[in-house]
């Protein structure tokens, strides 16, 4: 199998899941290293694919609910109150996107998360914590902006809510 033959199963693998696949996954199917992986998403995606890179793996832009709210919040934490932060928004029902913060010289730095159930949050923390990683909210101290996906305007209000009580909303 040559690399055009390699770069369009790996395609046909991510758009056909429902759930992320990591690239050690998609190295050892392939028999290539995890660099090769890499390399070939990044081509994929100057070819116009829409692939995003999550922590739990590579994953297709979908919304498992189709009829909900799309929402960005401004929230402020220490680095110690990341898991507490976003377990009340998974636990109330919102899948987080992504996570963003407004540096001074690079402008707007946006990593994806993809967050959406307990279990996917204790594994990204759990790998946090085992590379001893810096939160992106260090680069602002603290102050960082999440997109999500939540079921309704009600479910929405309810987490600002419980977020402003612990004091991580940033309010206008």
């Amino acid at each position: 199998m040559d690399s055009s033959q390699r770069r369009q199963k790996i395609l046909e693998i991510i758009k056909e899941r429902s759930v992320p696949i990591k690239g050690i996954d998609l190295a050892k199917k392939f028999h290539v290293s995890r660099q090769i992986i890499v390399q070939d998403i990044a081509i994929l995606r100057a070819a116009g694919e829409k692939i995003i890179a999550t922590p739990q793996g590579y994953v297709f832009p979908f919304s498992s609910k189709p009829f909900c709210l799309k929402k960005t919040i401004a929230c402020y934490h220490k680095s110690d109150e990341i898991f507490d932060e976003l377990r009340i928004l998974v636990d109330m029902g919102a899948k987080v996107i992504d996570v963003m913060v407004d540096h001074p010289v690079y402008g707007e730095i946006k990593a994806n998360l993809m967050i959406s159930s307990r279990k996917e949050l204790n594994d990204f923390v759990m790998e946090f914590k085992r590379l001893q990683a810096e939160p992106l909210s260090s680069l602002t101290e603290g102050i960082h902006l999440h997109t999500i996906e939540v079921p309704d305007e009600s479910i929405y209000k309810e987490i600002l809510l419980k977020l402003a009580q612990k004091g991580y909303l940033i309010e206008e």
